[in-house]
C-alpha cells in the first residue's frame, strides 16, 4: 500500500512539475559522471534529481550566493550526484534512505573545526582539522564550493557522494560505522567480512610504507572507509574492481549498479591518495 502511494505520488508530482529537459540536458553535458549515463537512465535520474530539488532544501552560503550564479543547471547536476547513489533501487526505498536529508548546504570554502581524539594510550590530542565535507544523523550535509566544483567526473574523488554515503550509513544508527541498513539479500556477515578484508589491507600497506589503492583515508575510521569506497564505486570503478573485486561486486549488488560499465574510456590508475579533508 505504501509502496502505491509513492508511485502515486511521484506520478503527481511529475504533472505538476515537469522536468525542465533543457536544463537536465544541459547539466549531463556538464558533467562526465551523468554524460556516461544510458537514455533510461539519465531520465530516471532527472526526475529522482528534480524531486529533490523539490523536497530537499538546497542553498548557498549568504556570501557565496553574492557572487555565485547557481542555476536550475548547476542545481540539478548538484541533485543528480546525491541521487546517482540510489539510481538502482525502487523510488520507495530511495524516499527512505533519504529520509535523513533534509537540507544541502554550500560553504564558499573548505572550513575548520577543532577535533579531539584519543590515542591507545588514553591520551587526548586537539588539533584543527580542515574539511571539504561533513553532515550527521539529521544534520545538513555541508559541502565546500570549490570541493563541489572538483567533483563530477571520473578521478575517484566526489564530495557530494562521500557525505551521501554517509547519510545511507547513518541510517540505523547515530554514528557512521560502515554498516548501513542492508537489503535482505545481502547478508551481514558477508558485509562485515569483505569490507573488514579491505580495511586490513589498507592498514597492512600503511604500517609498510606501502601506497594504497584506493584513497588512504579509508584507513582512518571504517565510516570513511565504507564512503571512500562509495567514491571509488561510482567515480573510480575500475581501479576499485581492480584493487578489491570482491567488494566492488559487493557495492554492485548494494547499489544495483555497474558503473564501470558506464565509463566512456578506460581511466588512469588512481594512486588512492588525493586530499585528507574528507569527512
Amino acid at each position: 500500500m505504501l509502496g502505491r502511494l509513492r508511485r502515486w505520488q511521484a506520478e503527481r508530482f511529475e504533472t505538476r512539475h515537469p522536468l525542465p529537459d533543457a536544463e537536465w540536458r544541459e547539466a549531463r553535458d556538464r558533467l562526465p559522471l551523468l554524460a556516461a549515463l544510458s537514455d533510461t537512465e539519465a531520465e530516471r535520474l532527472g526526475w529522482r534529481a528534480w524531486r529533490l530539488l523539490h523536497t530537499k532544501r538546497v542553498s548557498l552560503h549568504p556570501e557565496l550566493a553574492e557572487t555565485t550564479p547557481f542555476d536550475e543547471r548547476a542545481r540539478l547536476a548538484l541533485a543528480a550526484q546525491a541521487c546517482l547513489l540510489t539510481l538502482g533501487w525502487e523510488e520507495e526505498e530511495h524516499q527512505e534512505a533519504f529520509a535523513n536529508v533534509h537540507e544541502i548546504l554550500i560553504l564558499p570554502e573548505a572550513f575548520r573545526r577543532r577535533v579531539a581524539d584519543m590515542d591507545e594510550a588514553g591520551v587526548v590530542h586537539e588539533y584543527i582539522d580542515e574539511r571539504a565535507g561533513e553532515t550527521s544523523s539529521q544534520g545538513p550535509v555541508v559541502v565546500s564550493f570549490p570541493d563541489l566544483m572538483e567533483s563530477g567526473d571520473f578521478t575517484g574523488f566526489n564530495v557530494l557522494i562521500h557525505e551521501l554515503a554517509h547519510k545511507l550509513d547513518l541510517g540505523n544508527s547515530l554514528d557512521v560505522d560502515g554498516f548501513p541498513p542492508l537489503p535482505r539479500e545481502i547478508d551481514a556477515k558477508e558485509w562485515y567480512r569483505v569490507f573488514m578484508g579491505v580495511w586490513e589491507d589498507l592498514q597492512s600497506r600503511l604500517a609498510r610504507g606501502e601506497p594504497t589503492p584506493i584513497d588512504d583515508y579509508a584507513a582512518t575510521h571504517p565510516g570513511e572507509c565504507f564512503a571512500v569506497c562509495c567514491e571509488h564505486f561510482f567515480t573510480a570503478p575500475d581501479a576499485l574492481e581492480r584493487a578489491y573485486p570482491e567488494l566492488y561486486a559487493l557495492l554492485g549488488r548494494y547499489f544495483r549498479q555497474n558503473p564501470q560499465a558506464r565509463l566512456p574510456t578506460p581511466t588512469h590508475e588512481h594512486s588512492g591518495s588525493r586530499d585528507p579533508a574528507r569527512h
